[in-house]
């Protein structure tokens, strides 16, 4: 069998090719999303939140992917409490593909929940991406984002939305995608402690969101 070329979109072939709109139209999913992401820490998780903070402004400058994936990335994620069990599963550095309206595409999600079975991805309801810089030669992440949406909605076949976010640097952009819609929010400075709250309670509330919606 003849191996299939893999092509790197940028944000605006993949407007153009599968006729998508950006921030246009109704955005109340991303905004129910983002508002007023309320967040309570118990004592431990005081102490990683003061810890990260701290690191990130110490280091943000000088961090490659990995360190910023190592350092800062996971305790984020283990703060917003998505971690695998018995509904859904969470999947690093996993590679999504599909064929979408005759074109096939192919990314690598630098991490992802979704349902599965062990390392089987069965439905996908949310795509991370991480880049050290804006525009990075491996590719553009907010176009690798909405390319790993496109493979979900083809695969879960379900008319739900999809959640998301990609990282540069500092910078945390939320994006949700509806059909063929997606929008994207204002960048979150995660070097300000008000923001890195932000943050976490905006990845809590889609856990509340994945558990009451989303989840079959």
């Amino acid at each position: 069998m003849a191996k299939r070329k893999i092509r790197t979109w940028s944000e605006a072939e993949l407007i153009d090719t599968f006729a998508l709109s950006k921030n246009e139209g109704d955005q109340s999913l991303l905004v129910e999303w983002l508002h007023n992401p309320v967040l309570s820490l118990d004592e431990a998780e005081k102490i990683t939140f003061k810890k990260i903070l701290k690191e990130v402004n110490a280091n943000i400058t000088a961090w490659n992917e990995e360190d910023l994936k190592m350092n800062f990335i996971a305790f984020v994620i283990d703060l917003a409490g998505l971690k695998s069990n018995p509904r859904y599963r969470t999947y690093y550095e996993k590679t999504v593909e599909s064929e979408v309206e005759g074109y096939y595409l192919k990314t690598k999600t630098d991490f992802m929940v979704a349902k599965g079975i062990l390392d089987l991805v069965k439905i996908p309801y949310f795509h991370f991406q991480e880049y050290k810089r804006e525009k990075d030669p491996n590719g553009d992440p907010i176009a690798q984002l909405i390319e790993a949406f496109l493979v979900a909605q083809t695969k879960n076949q379900n008319g739900k939305p999809m959640y998301g976010c990609y990282v540069v640097g500092r910078l945390w952009y939320f994006v949700t995608m509806k059909d063929k819609n997606y929008d994207i929010s204002r960048a979150y400075d995660c070097t300000i402690e008000q923001a890195l709250s932000e943050i976490i309670g905006i990845l809590r509330k889609f856990k509340e969101i994945l558990e009451t919606r989303l989840l079959d």
